[in-house]
């Protein structure tokens, strides 16, 4: 199977990985399929949905470079687009269901509550990634925007500290992605001591 066979079925593999669990759980919750709370199922599915898909993006580049499968490489952009998606639809969600489109509130609660700040600031630089993904605008950045984009790094952070701080009382699973992140990095080490440097 020729690089480019590859890449387009591993892309249709990654848009039906990404969208149907969604459709999935907007018709379990329209089908009261969710249980007591489908508004904090819908909310969290997203937001999990969102780091997962993140992570996935840091495990791109390793397992090309182990396993000598450069052409993954392909598809980095577009399960980073997945995470700006899944993160939109994670602030969407709590928007329309939790917050009833009240805006004044989510300012209030975006400068109350801290963990939000967090997710907020995360997405926001998600936005920025997200914009500056297609090929002209690399262009046009040059090596502006590889600085911009080793923010992946601090997005993930973000994200698992808004995770962590989002948690009332368990907090072993959000410890176990604070793990996975740190081993993602530590995969880094030598490029992220040369950006401090």
């Amino acid at each position: 199977m020729t690089p480019a066979r590859r890449i387009f079925l591993l892309k249709v593999v990654i848009h039906l990985g990404a969208i149907l669990p969604l459709v999935w759980l907007y018709y379990q919750a329209f089908h009261d399929g969710l249980g007591a709370d489908p508004v904090k199922a819908v909310i969290h599915f997203s937001g999990k949905g969102a780091l997962n898909i993140l992570l996935l993006t840091l495990c791109i580049s390793p397992v090309a470079k182990f396993f000598k499968q450069g052409y993954l490489i392909n598809v980095r952009r577009l399960v980073g687009l997945y995470a700006f998606f899944y993160a939109s639809v994670h602030l969407a969600n709590f928007i329309l269901f939790d917050l009833q489109y009240d805006f004044s509130l989510l300012l209030s609660e975006i400068i109350k509550r801290p963990y939000i700040t967090v997710g907020m600031l995360a997405l926001t630089f998600l936005l920025a990634l997200a914009i500056t993904s297609p090929m002209k605008v690399r262009r046009k950045m040059g090596r502006n925007w590889q600085r911009l984009h080793n923010s992946i790094y601090l997005i993930v952070l973000l994200v698992c500290t808004h995770y962590i701080w989002s948690v009332k009382s368990d907090i072993i699973e959000p410890l176990i992605y604070f793990a996975i992140s740190f081993v993602l990095l530590w995969l880094r080490k030598d490029k992220l001591m040369r950006m401090v440097g």
